[in-house]
């Protein structure tokens, strides 16, 4: 049994009824052809398997539920495959998973305003398994939306404990894993940000909302803290101290007080960790209102990445609330 087939080997007890229509676009011959052993091993019906030309050529056909999607590379005619895909699988609901490489992923970020898609960076074939367990669970019902935050947060680090087992497994049947690699589960910590809240109402200080904001701190003191937490992995394994959604806030709240903005690659280098998986915490804290998207006036197919308000505001709170002590944070 593959490891594709292993990691679905649960799917058709669920007894889900007619396989799930995907639709495979890559202009890579070979591995279009091992997306779609992967899709039809983890039991879905594969509805097209094309290169991206076909997006834009011709008259489109039905889109199945799930999409899957490669692209490496940014050139005119995979702008406007990106920006219709998006378009359409925003319009008919289907899952939009598409991998990329760092160089074309602000691009392709700019393009993928209306899909709520996965992104998926250098992808393993673990990843993009994985991404289409993500895929097939919100097809089927199981949306992170009706969760409450609490389990969506328990969620998204099972599920990047999973995809790191997931590529273990697929290093072990590949090669040695690497000289000091880890079999230890990295260590998360990420309060969620609405329990903070909703505890400030319960004791009756949310009254502080409508205070007057204070400013935000120094970015030079906060690029000092981002550089002692950096430190860190000088001396121990990083994955010890991984916590992308905090270092995230705090370059975003340094880039806030500078007036600068920030690239989703410029944030994905920002979290410490690999670009696929601050891109999953980047959209879970766009989803919970703590970062937003802001597109580039100058340039409509870029987009940036920035603190909202009601972030801003509580970085501000929590900086003025540590006072003088903020220096000495590691």
């Amino acid at each position: 049994m593959n490891q594709a087939n292993l990691a679905y080997a649960p799917v058709d007890s669920f007894a889900c009824g007619m396989p799930l229509a995907l639709s495979v676009y890559a202009d890579r011959p070979q591995l279009r052809a091992l997306m779609r052993d992967d899709a039809e091993a983890a039991g879905f019906r594969i509805a097209e398997a094309a290169g991206l030309a076909s997006l834009i050529e011709g008259e489109p056909r039905p889109l199945g539920e799930v999409v899957l999607l490669d692209c490496p590379e940014i050139g005119g005619a995979q702008l406007a495959a990106l920006a219709r895909i998006d378009l359409r699988a925003a319009h008919s609901g289907a899952q939009l998973i598409v991998s990329t490489s760092v160089e074309a992923l602000d691009d392709v970020f700019g393009c993928l305003e209306s899909s709520n898609p996965q992104i998926l960076v250098d992808p393993g074939r673990a990843e993009r398994v994985i991404a289409l367990g993500r895929a097939l669970a919100n097809v089927r019902g199981l949306r992170l939306r009706e969760l409450g935050e609490e389990d969506r947060l328990t969620l998204l680090r099972l599920t990047e404990q999973v995809g790191q087992i997931a590529e273990r497994l697929e290093r072990m049947s590949n090669t040695r894993p690497p000289q000091g690699e880890q079999e230890s589960d990295s260590a998360f910590r990420f309060e969620s940000p609405k329990r903070g809240f909703a505890d400030q109402q319960d004791d009756g200080s949310a009254r502080l909302v409508r205070a007057t904001r204070p400013p935000l701190p120094d970015p030079r003191l906060v690029r000092r803290i981002i550089r002692q937490r950096q430190l860190r992995a000088r001396f121990f394994d990083g994955d010890l101290f991984a916590d992308p959604a905090w270092d995230m806030l705090l370059d975003l709240t340094a880039a806030r007080a500078e007036h600068a903005r920030v690239s989703v690659t410029s944030l994905c280098i920002a979290s410490g960790v690999p670009p696929t998986t601050a891109l999953r915490w980047i959209g879970q804290m766009t989803e919970t209102g703590l970062f937003q998207r802001v597109e580039d006036e100058a340039d409509r197919r870029r987009a940036f990445v920035a603190l909202s308000d009601r972030a801003a505001d509580a970085m501000a709170r929590y900086f003025a609330e540590l006072g003088n002590t903020a220096a000495r944070l590691v």
